[in-house]
């Protein structure tokens, strides 16, 4: 028995790659093709994509997956466990940026728990009028997140991206479109990986990413590519957990006049105050305000 990191699952096979001392050696081993022991579906347990495994090899070259390690983090959609950082790919241009998905995507993973990273794409199309990038990059860069600008035509960001995704298990999402294959290839010459153009006419992409995989760097980092999302729902998550996805309102929400304060409508809110004094963006607070009243819809329906 030996210890491997799961690269790929596909039509019920497992594809494991052996760790040596805790880690994979980068470029070495090719992965084992497993099948996971009726024990777990007895026990309704699935492996996952980034699942640290025990193997076991079998006589035909195949393999056993007998155990799952413990895992730091499991994500629902997409179906990823043991990942440390999300990164966000968000276009400039071709498609707009959508920040209100922004949002979206960024309440998820603060419930998640991840580490986040966004990235804003496709530079090289930006008009020398346009500061959009600049400007979206200074507001989440006060609320506390990571934002790098890219280009993957001009190579812009592609070292920074790449020394950030050293060593660990990152996943890419954001909008169909932006660009994830492209900076993927950028990363790692060779790879090859399909792109679709953009449909201008829908204004966005083609989905080109069918099944969750790792996919290995050359640094020791690995990166789940998978599905574009154009769209989220918050079926996972309580309309009394909203506030604390966004992550300005807590030093003005602990000091709210009432307790378990909704932040919409309350006298003596401190969030709506700071929003009023310029402390908390508009764009942030406006959807939040719509997150509120679409998870209070959903609510009623269910």
């Amino acid at each position: 028995m030996q210890e491997g990191l799961i690269v790929k699952a596909l039509s019920g096979y497992y594809y494991v790659k052996p760790l040596r001392e805790g880690q994979v050696v980068s470029g070495e081993d090719p992965s084992v093709q497993c099948r996971a022991r009726g024990i777990f579906k007895k026990r309704g347990v699935s492996p996952l994509v980034g699942d640290r495994v025990v193997y076991s090899l079998t006589e035909n070259g195949e393999g056993t997956v007998d155990e799952i390690l413990p895992r730091s983090s499991q994500l629902i959609r997409p179906p990823v466990a043991n990942v440390q950082l999300a990164v966000l790919l968000f276009s400039v241009k071709e498609p707009d940026l959508n920040l209100l998905l922004l949002d979206k995507f960024l309440v998820h993973i603060e419930h998640s728990g991840l580490d986040t990273l966004i990235l804003l794409t496709k530079q090289d199309l930006a008009e020398d009028s346009d500061h959009t990038a600049g400007r979206v990059k200074k507001l989440y860069e006060s609320i506390g997140y990571e934002v790098m600008i890219t280009s993957s035509l001009l190579g812009t960001g592609t070292k920074e991206v790449k020394d950030r995704l050293a060593g660990a298990i990152s996943v890419f999402s954001g909008q169909s479109g932006v660009g994830k294959s492209s900076l993927l290839n950028a990363l790692m010459p060779g790879l090859s990986l399909e792109t679709s153009e953009i449909s201008m006419r829908l204004g966005r992409g083609r989905h080109t990413t069918r099944h969750v995989e790792l996919i290995e760097l050359d640094n020791g980092g690995f990166v789940a590519d998978t599905p574009g999302f154009s769209q989220l729902d918050f079926l996972e998550l309580g309309v009394e957990e909203l506030s604390d996805c966004f992550r300005e309102f807590a030093p003005y929400a602990e000091n709210c006049k009432f307790r378990g304060c909704s932040h919409t409508h309350e006298p003596g809110c401190r969030v709506i105050e700071a929003k009023e004094n310029g402390d908390i963006a508009e764009s942030r607070y406006e959807h939040y305000l719509e997150f509120f009243t679409e998870m209070k819809e959903k609510k009623r329906r269910y």
